[in-house]
């Protein structure tokens, strides 16, 4: 009976841990991104779909959106289609878009969905264009000063959260494909997904928006040092955006945007670690970087 309590009592304390934490979020939405190396890996799918569904039995209601960079690559490829890519943006061209849309809608998607249903029939797939959840116009980033086209990439005009609010009362977890219907020419948008998670996370009022990635979080002074910012504020991360690396840029501005439309907090997390969403959220260490807002804010 010792040997027994002796090895159950680490459970147990993580357990007592993880109290004030489900406390805390219970009856809370958080939106997820999933993306990166996360979702190529078999093993760091599985875990990611265990921790969604956790969430949502531990009386959360998670919110996946997800993108598909690696897929889109190699469908891209087998096409012979170039990838190529400005201010950390897609180019997407209608052919492009064609197959954007196909790995996207009828393949990541399929696929999460499948992992997070064998835990139950929790998880139903839509995209940005369903019930007109993501509306959207055509993007042109500035770069050195000049507009320029990067094809059918979208800017986020409005976002109608009435689908998913549904999905969330009824106990499901909504799983969103980044892509929008424009209302000015009826084209479809390939719309960045980082962007697209933190517009829904402000749109419901989450009270957090993780973005799955590639790194530990962000850098203090990257190359020069690995030495990750656990903790940053609003104008901090602002000062910091110029200076950052392009692939970073649309998380980072991600974060912010929901942290400045009513977000508790973002959080950047390797998704290359297995469980890291409950790590981040059920742990008093964490791990990544999590943006907060302005002191003056929260008064």
């Amino acid at each position: 009976m010792s040997t027994r309590k002796h090895t159950a009592l680490p459970k147990a304390q993580i357990l007592v841990e993880a109290l004030p934490w489900l406390t805390r979020h219970h009856g809370k939405t958080v939106v997820v991104k999933f993306g990166g190396n996360a979702m190529i890996n078999e093993e760091l799918k599985a875990a990611f779909a265990q921790d969604v569904v956790f969430l949502r039995h531990a009386g959360l209601k998670p919110v996946v959106v997800h993108g598909g960079g690696p897929q889109i690559n190699a469908q891209l490829d087998r096409q012979g289609l170039v990838s190529e890519f400005k201010a950390g943006l897609r180019v997407t061209t209608p052919e492009a878009m064609d197959v954007v849309r196909m790995v996207l809608a009828g393949q990541v998607q399929r696929e999460l969905v499948g992992l997070l249903n064998q835990h139950g029939p929790l998880a139903v797939g839509l995209t940005g264009e369903d019930a007109h959840t993501i509306t959207a116009t055509k993007h042109q980033p500035r770069i050195e000063g000049e507009l320029v086209d990067i094809g059918r990439v979208g800017q986020i005009t409005e976002i109608d959260t009435g689908a998913i609010e549904a999905l969330l009362e009824n106990g499901r977890i909504p799983v969103v494909s980044s892509i929008a219907r424009s209302a000015d020419d009826d084209h479809v948008y390939n719309v960045n997904a980082d962007t697209a998670a933190a517009a829904l996370a402000a749109a419901l009022n989450a009270e957090t928006l993780m973005v799955l990635t590639d790194v530990e979080g962000l850098y203090e002074d990257w190359p020069h040092s690995d030495e990750v910012i656990s903790r940053i504020t609003a104008t901090e991360l602002e000062k910091l955006l110029p200076d950052l690396a392009s692939g970073m840029v649309p998380k980072m501005e991600g974060c912010l945007h929901a942290v400045r439309n009513g977000v508790t907090t973002a959080r950047v997390i390797d998704g290359r670690v297995q469980h890291s969403i409950l790590l981040e959220i059920f742990t008093d260490e964490g791990i990544g970087t999590m943006v907060v807002p302005d002191p003056e804010e929260l008064t």
